[in-house]
């Protein structure tokens, strides 16, 4: 062999040799199991937040988490009632309200005849407090959460915690086995918990709990983060569609002690940064306490945040209190990231960023400031339409025992009674509601043990009913359509999409525009562990973000 081809294949080994191990120092050759795993849900968040503040976004927040992570646009949630409680239950066991049972905040018991709500449990004790907002539990959830999968296939070696601002979010976000979950109680502005996870309240959570946090962040004016000239993502701060606290209080500053004065509670802390900023201070405390990440079994937290919670309506979507809210939560997240980093190493932690429950814009906003073709609805009236078509049809009774979140329930004695068949009412009343204007589609209950509704828009619907806890009658609003009360809050949502971003080494940095399930996120945080995947998993392992040979 001459020098001059010597050479030549000198080079060419080199050049294999270094493009070889380039090759491996851009893929795992070995699954990387995360210490822990934190869920960050923000309650009520729309993804196209993370576009819209993007300019007022620091860059170890929001931004870092979308700029290393792997980023699913087009993440959904397709639920028939879509609140909290039915979301968390949804995306933390990874199956449907048809399994899970939750199929909304409340549901009609028909053996104990009086409506019950999802989590309330009288059975067990308020834990770190006197008041009766401790009295909760897993127990009608019937499918297991992550958590509880992880317990199971360690031999209870994980360890799994919650911690919230409301109840339903930490309870169902915990699931059954959990060491423990934590939420806000706002008679007395103390982190608690339930009999149902803790036997003995925690030394430390005692001593979170003496530094007083929503008695000093109650003293202070809720100001804007930046120059309120400076949000023009937003509506203007006197917007006339605005209703503000109370009907009358809409632009900054905010005093909050005059409100803390008005509500008699803490509970309005729920709808201001201050109270993201104490669930991200806890979760801080939590896993330096419970020493969470500090062996071989990986643990769990979830920590779910808040959108103005149950004040999202009062200002809306685009509103400037809505931006400082997520402007503000983006230095809690920047804060902790910034923590996990110190205490694991940069990207050792497995973050999953999400929702379990998006946000509408309003539908009076749609149609003033766009011409949107849409409306309200008005239950109460359809209701009492009905009732009246009914004792026409059938003579005089009272046909409906109780009015749920777009479901009827049925006094069924009253039909055996009359001998009246449940089938030919359902149906019959069925067909009344789809007369309405803004109803998209009624579905008798009967048709789900015959008809197949695996696929299409009646799907939404068929995933969330389930036999035991579902009404008679079933109905969804045409898109953009909001139900409207006389004299009670309107909670609903239409809006599917929510924010999925995975952050840490154990993923791929990649952006994922087809549409996945909210569902998915189970099956593939499994995956990650190298734990068992249940059957009963309704999503699917998403393949694209795991480091693959």
């Amino acid at each position: 062999m001459t020098k001059i081809n010597i050479l030549i294949v000198s080079v060419l080994l080199t050049f294999l040799s270094v493009n070889s191990l380039k090759a491996q120092s851009n893929k795992n050759t070995e699954p990387i199991i995360p210490r822990l795993v934190v869920v960050l849900s923000v309650d009520q968040m729309r993804t196209d937040y993370l576009t819209r503040y993007w300019n007022k976004f620091q860059p170890g927040g929001f931004k870092r988490l979308m700029n290393e992570g792997a980023v699913f646009s087009n993440a959904h949630l397709d639920l028939h009632v879509q609140k909290i409680s039915t979301g968390t239950a949804t995306l933390f066991t990874g199956v449907y309200p048809a399994a899970h049972g939750i199929v909304n905040d409340s549901w009609y018991d028909r053996l104990k005849r009086k409506e019950i709500n999802c989590i309330a449990d009288d059975y067990f004790i308020t834990v770190g407090s006197d008041s009766k907002d401790g009295e909760r539990s897993a127990a009608k959830l019937l499918s297991p959460t992550i958590g509880d999968l992880m317990k199971i296939n360690t031999r209870n070696k994980s360890k799994v915690f919650s911690v919230a601002m409301n109840d339903v979010s930490a309870v169902l976000s915990a699931g059954h086995a959990a060491d423990g979950a934590y939420w806000f109680d706002s008679q007395n502005g103390n982190m608690i918990s339930s009999s149902y996870y803790v036997d003995i309240f925690p030394e430390w959570v005692r001593q979170f709990n003496e530094k007083g946090f929503a008695k000093i962040y109650t003293q202070r004016d809720w100001t804007t983060l930046l120059p309120i000239n400076s949000y023009e993502e937003s509506l203007p701060d006197n917007y006339v569609l605005e209703k503000g606290y109370y009907d009358k209080w809409n632009t900054f500053p905010y005093d909050l002690k005059k409100i803390k004065e008005k509500a008699i509670s803490y509970k309005f802390l729920k709808t201001t940064p201050h109270g993201n900023t104490i669930v991200k201070d806890f979760a801080v405390n939590l896993i330096h306490a419970e020493k969470l990440g500090s062996d071989e079994f990986p643990d769990f937290l979830a920590v779910t945040f808040t959108s103005m919670d149950y004040e999202n309506s009062s200002f809306g979507p685009v509103s400037v209190e809505m931006q400082d809210t997520y402007l503000r939560l983006d230095q809690d997240i920047a804060s902790l990231m910034e923590f996990l980093d110190k205490m694991f190493g940069r990207g050792n932690t497995l973050v999953v960023l999400t929702s379990t429950c998006s946000s509408t814009y309003p539908a009076n906003y749609l149609k003033e400031e766009f011409n949107m073709p849409i409306g309200t609805f008005s239950p109460e009236s359809a209701v009492a339409l009905l009732k009246s078509f009914l004792n026409i049809t059938y003579g005089q009774g009272d046909y409906i025992e109780v009015v749920g979140d777009q479901q009827l329930y049925f006094n069924r004695e009253l039909l055996e009674k009359k001998n009246i068949s449940p089938e030919d009412i359902q149906t019959k009343t069925a067909n009344f509601i789809n007369q309405f204007e803004g109803v998209k589609i009624a579905l008798p209950s009967s048709s789900f043990a015959q008809g197949d509704y695996a696929k299409g828009q009646l799907a939404v619907i068929a995933n969330s009913f389930n036999f035991k806890r579902s009404g008679d009658v079933l109905y969804q609003l045409e898109d953009g359509w909001q139900p409207v009360y006389k004299f009670q809050r309107t909670i609903y949502n239409d809006n599917s999409n929510i924010p999925f971003i995975m952050h840490g080494s154990s993923v791929k940095r990649v952006k994922v525009s087809t549409k996945i399930m909210g569902e998915d996120m189970v099956p593939t945080i499994l995956e990650i562990l190298n734990m068992a995947i249940p059957h009963h998993c309704a999503g699917s392992i998403r393949e694209e973000v795991l480091w693959k040979e």
